[in-house]
């Protein structure tokens, strides 16, 4: 038996992966059950429950895969003298060599620190974006394809170009053709216009991405298009604008005169102006821009008809849908966790690749890999005032939850395995009718808590998102924002964003059997076989991985009701 478990630990968005003689047995983020979001904690939960679910102990794995690599952030030490050379970033120079040779040394003890929980293990450090295309390239399923990362760091790497291949089934195999290093970040520009504009980096860029299509971009598009500007071999981002990064806390993101050719910084509880709506736009339309630049440089540099898409910028919805807009590709896939925490199913992956004969399985399109619950809850009186009715069929649920939702009330639906990644697949999410008058308000005012603005997500069966989305192709992890047909636009208006769009999934009866269930039934009663789905979650809050999470949820909620499992929960 060969076990190898892939960590992504002591930094953002903390999980944990392992893989059993080439199986993928489970994955979750340490967030789903410790409740603290976006936790860089040891995944300590996670991995409780992958050794319980393989009936392992601590010392059954043979390896860990980290997804970083301590001697790469070294290679910015000596590149840092030359920001002496300009007076814009020769204050920089100094804190740039101490701030990525001090993180050089905690990743190294961080590595020792795992391999003293593994007492049989060793410990196999990976290259940050290595990681991210093994994950992105093995759950595509493709046979070849290019692969493109675009994050905010990795080591000293922000964005990379690979060609994947699978000469033999569940054997994929990477080779880099091109990497472009920091200070030249996409996504550290995006998380830094994110912290000037009020809202948390790391966190919030899809607040700041849905506050875009408010805005008008010509305000800001000559600065934007001098702050990161292409090259033949990617893009560089102006210093003067954006100083080069510290890896340092408190290091500022903007420089003073990008402060005075847009705005004062924005305090969280400042209203949103105009200004704002304007910069926001700005932003994201060169952020689709480059992005473009860079699939037609992945395109040329492997061609490819196929691309899969992973780092933290790949949750750039509008930016991966221009991709498939302009037809770069035949088909483009997004894994449904691209930010860091999947780095640790590309860290198993890699690592048992290389020290494994068996294939990979169970990666592909995997999606609801974490904890379920067959019975749910021990006991109701941490929740007075609570209702319960037990629906014993599949059918019963489905049929229900249809009528429910149908006669306008908004419900939580917790069911299987948690999801991978940020978005709501239909395991923990939040369900409503796109015709309920008044349905976005009352979701974001009353049971997400967050702004007016933000616009929700359409759920659709695979067979007819044709009748309302442009799309083109299949979106399981609700990865890619879509135009709309007239059709949704006349039936449906409260799923179609200001800028036209809506980032749509779309699922298929063997994917999530009751997800597509219940919206045929649906369908049936009101004739549109669309929902609007979200994460079971509040704002500042993570997705609702445990029973426990989701009643607190809907106790602390404008949620009508929450269907838990077989569970049909109400308040009284």
């Amino acid at each position: 038996m060969k076990a190898v478990l892939g960590l992504c630990s002591y930094t953002h968005d903390s999980a944990a992966a392992l893989i059993v003689d080439g199986r993928l047995v489970g994955f979750v983020e340490e967030e789903r059950l410790c409740q603290v979001k976006h936790t860089k904690a040891y995944p300590e939960l996670a991995v409780t429950w992958l050794l319980q679910e393989a009936g392992l102990w601590p010392e059954d794995i043979d390896a860990v895969g980290y997804n970083f690599t301590a001697a790469h952030y070294l290679r910015a030490v000596p590149r840092a003298s030359t920001l002496l050379l300009a007076a814009e970033t020769r204050s920089r120079a100094v804190p740039r060599a101490l701030g990525f040779a001090t993180v050089a040394g905690r990743t190294m003890g961080r590595q020792r620190t795992l391999a003293g929980k593994f007492s049989g293990a060793q410990v196999r450090s990976l290259v940050h974006h290595r990681a991210h295309q093994t994950y992105a390239f093995a759950a595509s399923g493709f046979d070849e394809a290019a692969v493109l990362v675009v994050d905010s760091l990795g080591e000293t790497q922000t964005t990379t170009i690979a060609h994947g291949r699978t000469p033999s089934p569940g054997r994929p195999a990477l080779r880099t053709l091109h990497a472009i290093d920091d200070p030249a970040s996409l996504g550290y520009v995006y998380g830094a216009v994110t912290m000037h504009l009020g809202w948390r980096r790391g966190d919030e860029e899809g607040t700041v991405m849905a506050l875009a299509a408010l805005g008008d971009p010509a305000r800001f598009r000559r600065l934007f298009a001098h702050a990161v500007r292409t090259t033949h071999d990617g893009f560089v981002v102006a210093p003067e604008l954006f100083p080069p990064r510290t890896l340092r806390s408190g290091a500022a993101r903007v420089t003073p005169r990008f402060i005075a050719e847009t705005c004062p910084p924005r305090r969280p509880d400042e209203p949103v102006e105009e200004v704002h709506r304007d910069l926001a736009a700005a932003l994201q339309e060169r952020t689709e821009a480059v992005l473009l630049h860079l699939a037609r440089m992945a395109r040329r540099r492997t061609r490819s008809p196929r691309l899969c898409v992973g780092g933290g910028v790949a949750a750039n919805c509008v930016g991966i849908g221009r991709i498939v807009e302009e037809d770069i590709f035949e088909e483009v896939f997004v894994p449904p966790a691209p930010g860091d925490s999947g780095t640790a199913i590309g860290a198993a992956a890699a690592v048992h690749l290389a020290t494994a004969p068996q294939p990979l399985t169970d990666i592909e399109g995997a999606c609801y890999l974490g904890p379920s619950w067959t019975s749910p809850v021990v006991g109701w009186d941490r929740w007075p005032g609570l209702r319960t009715q037990r629906l014993t069929s599949d059918r019963a649920r489905a049929e229900f939850l249809a009528d429910q939702l149908a006669q306008g009330r908004i419900v939580g639906l917790f069911q299987g395995r948690v999801e991978a990644g940020p978005r709501a697949l239909g395991n923990r999410s939040i369900l409503a009718s796109p015709l309920s008058e008044g349905v976005v308000d009352r979701l974001n005012a009353t049971v997400k808590f967050r702004e007016p603005f933000r616009p929700f997500a359409p759920v659709v069966p695979e067979e007819r998102a044709g009748e309302y989305f442009t799309l083109g192709q299949a979106a399981p992890f609700m990865s890619m924002a879509s135009r709309v047909t007239a059709k949704a636009r006349e039936q449906i208006p409260a799923i179609v964003h200001a800028n036209g769009t809506a980032r749509v999934q779309t699922v298929r009866p063997d994917q999530n059997p009751l997800l597509h269930a219940v919206l045929d039934a649906f369908a049936r009663r009101t004739g549109v076989p669309v929902l609007i789905n979200t994460s079971l979650n509040i704002k500042g809050k993570p997705i609702c991985g445990t029973p426990e999470m989701a009643l607190d949820c809907l106790t602390g909620s404008g949620l009508d009701a929450l269907l838990l499992e077989d569970w049909w929960v109400t308040k009284r």
